[in-house]
């Protein structure tokens, strides 16, 4: 998987603007960089492949906003909310600006709005769609963040200062002028400069500058929470949902960072496997142990059986052997079932016809209803029948052990 990230420039794109671009293997590392026109571009490789374009800062304004409760970013109201927050604060008419919100807002908390031109924005996407490289994500190049920093970046000739903090994102020229509307700074605070500009951002600020090469910004910018594709820029939710699920998968699998995670899965799995492995073996041991006890108690009690091939259902055909020879009755007698059923049937209730077959007795007489039948039924299960109105008869059956 590699993803492709340029930055925009400020001013209108065409078809033959060239983008200042890099290319990243894994989101973390710049594999090359570069300059070329639009159709020169690199494509993303690998199904997580990424399009990311960077709005420069010179292109967007920032305002801190509250939003009312129940408006959220899928609100279909939002931007009417926006419009009428921002109406004062804007230099253009609300309908030619393009409005992001950030990541995670929460209605009735402070909340950042990144403002650019709704056109530029526009000219810029259809552009890369037609050149065959969409727009993944719009992200912006400075988001008000903590820690204070103070950026120097571009050329000599057109050098600018960036203030990124939480209060917000101010660019100015990197010129002696311009220092006075710089608040106050910490000593601690981070200052950058882009090579070109470090040494006049040294002589300017007075203060060591940190160099930054301008790829590296943006790979920074891009791994930030931002998207201003948002409103009629949203791409497909599911498809950059399913993009996004296919990085980090990516990274899962293949990342030096998720090595230990990975390891830990694998012996999480093996642990698993191991222990639902010795599980079953005891189960396996502990039912084999039982049918051997049945067949035991089968071949103690009944020497003369050999075989054992169901052992219960022998051990009953035995049972019933010796019950009939010493002339007792079982359960499933015609007798032992008119006698139960002599025991709980209505008084003065006279059969009409008695049938008996192999375990089943059928009476005709004593129930001529369903609820006579249910009564009679519930009583008998007690006593170990189950009974039901078929017809105009009433059939008894010895009740199976649950």
């Amino acid at each position: 998987m590699s993803s492709l990230i340029f930055l925009l420039p400020a001013t209108s794109v065409t078809a033959t603007t060239e983008f200042a671009y890099l290319v990243t293997p894994d989101g973390r590392s710049v594999a090359a960089h570069a300059i070329a026109p639009v159709a020169l571009l690199p494509q993303p490789a690998g199904a997580a492949g990424e399009v990311v374009a960077i709005a420069p800062v010179t292109a967007l304004s920032w305002h801190q906003v509250e939003l009312p409760k129940g408006v959220t970013a899928a609100s279909p109201r939002l931007r009417a909310v926006l419009e009428g927050l921002l109406e004062d604060r804007l230099l253009d008419e609300p309908e030619a600006l393009h409005f992001a919100l950030q990541p995670r807002a929460v209605p009735g908390q402070p909340v950042w709005v990144a403002v650019c031109s709704r056109q530029w924005l526009r000219d810029a996407v259809q552009v890369l769609e037609a050149a065959g490289r969409p727009i993944s994500r719009i992200v912006p190049e400075f988001t008000p963040e903590e820690p204070l920093a103070l950026s120097a970046i571009g050329e000599p000739e057109h050098a600018t200062l960036v203030l990124t903090g939480s209060d917000g994102v101010l660019a100015l020229p990197l010129a002696a002028h311009a220092l006075a509307l710089l608040p106050p700074l910490p000593d601690d605070a981070q200052r950058i400069a882009e090579p070109a500009v470090a040494a006049l951002a040294e002589q300017l600020l007075q203060h060591p500058v940190q160099l930054q090469q301008a790829p590296q910004r943006w790979l920074r910018a891009a791994q930030s929470g931002w998207d201003l594709a948002q409103s009629e820029f949203a791409s497909s939710n599911r498809a950059r949902a399913v993009k996004r699920l296919a990085a980090l998968g990516n990274d899962v699998l293949r990342a030096p960072q998720w090595r230990p995670a990975r390891w830990g899965a694998i012996v999480l799995v093996a642990a698993n496997l191991a222990g639902l492995n010795a599980w079953a073996w005891k189960e396996r041991s502990s039912l084999a142990a039982k049918h051997a006890a049945v067949q035991r108690v089968l071949t103690t009690t009944f020497p003369q059986v050999k075989v054992v091939v169901d052992a219960p259902l022998q051990m009953e055909k035995e049972v019933a052997l010796l019950r009939q020879g010493a002339g007792a009755t079982s359960s499933r007698d015609m007798e032992a079932m008119l006698g139960e059923l002599a025991a709980v049937a209505p008084p003065q209730r006279p059969l009409s016809a008695i049938d008996y077959v192999t375990g089943e007795l059928r009476v005709k007489g004593l129930a001529s209803s369903p609820p006579e039948a249910a009564a009679l039924a519930e009583s008998l299960r007690s006593r170990g029948y189950a009974a039901e109105l078929r017809g105009d008869a009433l059939v008894l059956n010895v009740r199976e052990a649950p």
